[in-house]
């Protein structure tokens, strides 16, 4: 593969399954050494389109070139060049932290060394503990290093912090970067903002098997063109007339989701005021304020109405 050709193509990619169409004509590109993130909720097609980019599953049309190659012809090819950590890896409860490496190691004709790997992943105390004995977070640092020790030119990672406490997701987060500076690409895909506006220099948003957005995380929050989203929640009592919410000086977009409203401002001390003056005028009783800057959560309310976590 040469240096500039892309690490990972799709077009036209589809999968259904029965009635229920999981990837609904895909298209997705990777840039040579970037972390790509592709977000969105459960259900939104994530993990399939993952799957037939690795080789797990069959699409039932489109086309995928995985570095240069296709599955189906270059299948021993490809697996020797690919890190796959999928959401729930089972290993051998039985077997040590360094055998679970040098074996997974020798699936690979080529790759780090299996101590290295273990260092790398800060599992150096735990060589020669049973799997079986691992924490959840030490047992993901373990999922990565049998994804790295073939040294892969292409890293899958599919919902990688799912579960982690706040320490051990920023423990895995920085052994992405590393891997990430080498120069190889990554897949990553995630629910977490957090993680993809730190890892990611290009994120595509998911939604009913089709990608809804896509740019740079700071590009998708700019189109937002909101300084600050708002929410608040009233107390129980008529409901509240959302198009005067809209029309209120400062802000951009309203909407109510689960009790609370969450208004898009672009000059949070007009909105302030006027927003506080209009439920006066309508009687409510304010029981929550809060403010935060833009994310990517907000882009993807804005343009499904829901939130990543939703089931």
């Amino acid at each position: 593969m040469s240096g500039s050709a892309p690490p990972l193509s799709v077009r036209g990619l589809r999968k259904a399954y029965r009635d229920v169409v999981a990837v609904d004509g895909l298209d997705l590109e990777l840039r040579p050494g970037e972390c790509f993130g592709l977000l969105g909720p459960n259900g939104a097609g994530k993990t399939t389109t993952v799957e037939i980019c690795e080789g797990l599953t069959p699409a039932d049309a489109g086309d995928v070139v995985v570095l240069g190659r296709r599955w189906g012809r270059d299948d021993n090819e490809l697996r020797a060049l690919l890190g796959i950590s999928l959401q729930e890896t089972q290993f051998s409860e039985k077997l040590t932290v360094a055998e679970t490496v040098r074996l997974f190691r020798s699936f690979y004709p080529r790759g780090a060394a299996p101590e290295t790997v273990v260092r790398m992943v800060q599992l150096t105390e735990k060589t020669n503990a049973r799997v079986g004995q691992l924490s959840g977070g030490q047992k993901q640092r373990l999922a990565l290093a049998c994804a790295l020790v073939g040294a892969p030119e292409l890293l899958f990672l599919d919902e990688p912090t799912t579960g982690l406490d706040p320490q051990s997701r920023r423990q895995l987060w920085d052994l992405i970067e590393e891997f990430r500076a080498g120069g190889r690409s990554i897949l990553l895909t995630t629910h977490y903002m957090e993680e993809a506006e730190r890892l990611c220099e290009r994120v595509a948003v998911m939604d009913h098997g089709k990608i809804i957005a896509l740019g740079a995380p700071r590009e998708l929050i700019a189109s937002l063109e909101a300084e600050h989203v708002l929410e608040f929640a009233v107390a129980d009592g008529p409901p509240l007339d959302p198009e005067s919410l809209r029309r209120l000086d400062g802000v951009c977009s309203a909407l109510q989701r689960d009790g609370t409203w969450q208004l898009q401002v672009a000059e949070l001390h007009r909105a302030v005021p006027a927003l506080l003056a209009e439920l006066r005028q309508q009687g409510a009783q304010l029981t929550e304020l809060r403010t935060h800057s833009p994310t990517l959560e907000d882009v993807f309310v804005s343009l499904t109405g829901r939130h990543l976590r939703d089931e």
